[in-house]
């Protein structure tokens, strides 16, 4: 086969690949844009999750109608001249890539008008190819509308998330930048409906509690690090804040939101021992380093750097995290977790109901002490005898030693009383208090859709401002339980799955309800609401596992302990 030169605008969809990954991406390269030209407001207006249009205007400095056309040429820029300005970049932007790679995939239509002219000038790129340019009345600033992305490359657009998923990365990406840039007013809007807002009065505690709530943004401990030409500042969580996984780990490098896996390393070596296995904090690190110190041309998203002294970066971020924790007050205690009595002796006469939502038992640990003939086998009387650890109760049976996790046990018995309730109607508690619960745009969008169904679980729940709700009743099997937290099982870690809310049964939410507010690993049990709690466990129709599959109790039998202990030979 011959060997040709690619068309034009084939090369430029080649390289649009590259960069706008999906709507997040174009949204990302217009704040950029805005940003690098000194606006100090920036509003984001996306219908269809960005599919079908993009909005972003900005009061900067504004596009020279004679250098508008120029603008949407590949590899035109105002942000480098020469190849040593690459080693020394503070513009977020430099490929001059963006725009152009924009509307190759796009119809984008560029309106703005610097200081210095009367007049503003439109442009209307489609495909790729200009399509018109015009004179015309417009605020100062440059406004970038983009729709239809992905028209004319539909293999790309099908490969696009649910509008869900990618309203959520657009999200990220806003209050990424608005953590960067606190003294910018940001504002998003998804289909017409205001869904996060920024001051810009330079406040970031501020922003993170309209992103995380009021209650979990105060607890924040705040990084102040500097030493010479390195300087390390932003906020972390108490050990007792967690996330089950790293989406909540942030960095910054002169003001630009990038990903690095050693950085994140250096985090959670600096929270060793002061967090529970498989608890992740809540970090967003804001790092100042001289220019020529750091390789932002790695990667075509930018979103990748190379840092020239890389231990040292790593040594200091470690450092200044682990001296940030140490110097708060009671952080090298264990977790806090709620305090909550549970009413164990409600259900002992409740009728039994047979549970089978399809939960199947986790795989066996390894060495397994006994095995259960089958997970519907019931659990003998058992006879109390103690806590370990404020984790575990021990308890003797006929046939020998059970080991019960306190938490998998809880878990079941509010999980069954759910279940036997919600054969008719759960009966709700109304709240002395509300509970005040806020979450981030994309967290609000799907916590939405799940209200009819928390309403048949019993909760009431009403909006109370910007992404903010009231929890005014609970249902009474939780009574006494903070509202809030047992609404924010909803929404924690629903974006470890790809498919979120909307494909939620009702028995799964429920699983993740029960396992938000049942007692806790660690939390010291009186000896009669251990017994109450042992008395429920052998009642329940599938005692063994909790609702997500993982055991509640191990057994050691007395054969076992008498081979261990040399009266049966050797084990």
């Amino acid at each position: 086969m011959a060997i040709e030169i690619l068309p034009s605008e084939i090369a430029s969809q080649i390289a649009a690949g590259e960069v706008v990954e999906r709507p997040a991406s174009v949204v990302k390269e217009l704040i950029e844009n805005a940003l690098d030209a000194q606006a100090t407001q920036v509003t984001i207006h996306c219908h269809a999750a960005g599919k079908k249009r993009i909005e972003v205007s900005d009061n900067g400095e504004g596009i020279a109608g004679e250098e508008l056309s120029l603008a949407v040429h590949r590899h035109a820029t105002s942000k480098i001249r020469s190849a040593q300005d690459l080693w020394r970049i503070r513009t977020l932007g430099f490929r001059g890539e963006a725009l152009a790679s924009i509307g190759s995939i796009s119809r984008l239509t560029i309106t703005s008008r610097p200081r210095l002219q009367e007049m503003g000038y439109r442009l209307v790129v489609e495909g790729g190819a200009e399509y018109q340019m015009s004179a015309t009345g417009a605020p100062l600033g440059t406004s970038v509308q983009v729709e239809d992305l992905f028209f004319n490359v539909p293999a790309r657009r099908k490969f696009l998330k649910s509008d869900a998923t990618e309203r959520q990365r657009i999200d990220a990406v806003v209050a990424e930048y608005s953590l960067a840039f606190p003294g910018v007013q940001f504002q998003l809007y998804h289909e017409g409906r205001l869904s996060f807002a920024s001051s810009g009065n330079g406040d970031r505690r501020e922003i993170l509690a309209n992103l995380l709530g009021v209650e979990e943004a105060t607890q924040l401990i705040e990084v102040d690090y500097e030493e010479a030409n390195f300087q390390v500042k932003g906020f972390i969580s108490p050990p007792g804040l967690t996330r089950s996984n790293r989406r909540e780990i942030h960095f910054f490098v002169n003001q630009r939101p990038i990903q690095d896996s050693s950085l994140s390393s250096a985090v959670l070596q600096a929270y060793h021992t002061l967090l529970m296995v498989g608890r992740y904090p809540l970090v967003w690190l804001f790092i100042e380093i001289d220019a020529d110190k750091v390789d932002v041309n790695v990667h075509p998203t930018k979103a990748e750097v190379r840092f020239a002294e890389a231990g040292r970066v790593f040594g200091s971020v470690q450092h200044a995290v682990r001296r940030a924790l140490l110097a708060g007050s009671s952080l090298a205690a264990a977790p806090n977790f709620p305090i909550w009595q549970p009413p164990f002796d409600e259900i002992q006469n409740s009728p039994r109901e047979d549970e089978r939502g399809g939960v199947l038992p986790s795989e066996p640990l390894q060495p397994q002490p006994s095995v259960f003939p089958s997970l519907e086998q019931k659990v003998p009387l058992l006879r109390w005898i103690g806590q370990i650890a404020n984790t575990y109760l021990i308890a003797e049976g006929p046939d020998g030693l059970y080991l019960i996790d306190q938490h998998a046990a809880h878990e079941r018995v509010l999980f069954e009383r759910f279940l036997h309730e919600a054969q008719t109607a759960i009966s709700s508690q109304k709240l002395l208090q509300p509970s005040l619960l806020t979450l981030s745009p994309s967290q609000a969008q799907l916590f939405e859709e799940q209200i009819e169904l928390l309403s048949r679980l019993g909760f009431e729940i009403v909006p109370f401002g910007l992404n903010t709700y009231q929890v005014r009743a609970v249902p009474a099997i939780i009574a006494g339980v903070d509202g809030a937290l047992a609404v924010r099982a909803v929404i924690d870690d629903f974006d470890e799955n790809e498919e979120p809310f909307r494909r939620e049964t009702e028995k799964r939410l429920i699983a993740r309800i029960c396992k938000r507010v049942a007692v806790k690993a660690g939390q010291s049990l009186s000896p009669e609401e251990q017994k109450a709690l042992l008395r429920e466990l052998e009642s329940c129709q599938s005692p063994r596992t909790c609702p997500h599959g993982r055991p509640t109790m191990i057994h050691l039998s007395v054969d076992l302990l008498e081979r261990q202990f040399g009266r049966r030979g050797s084990v």
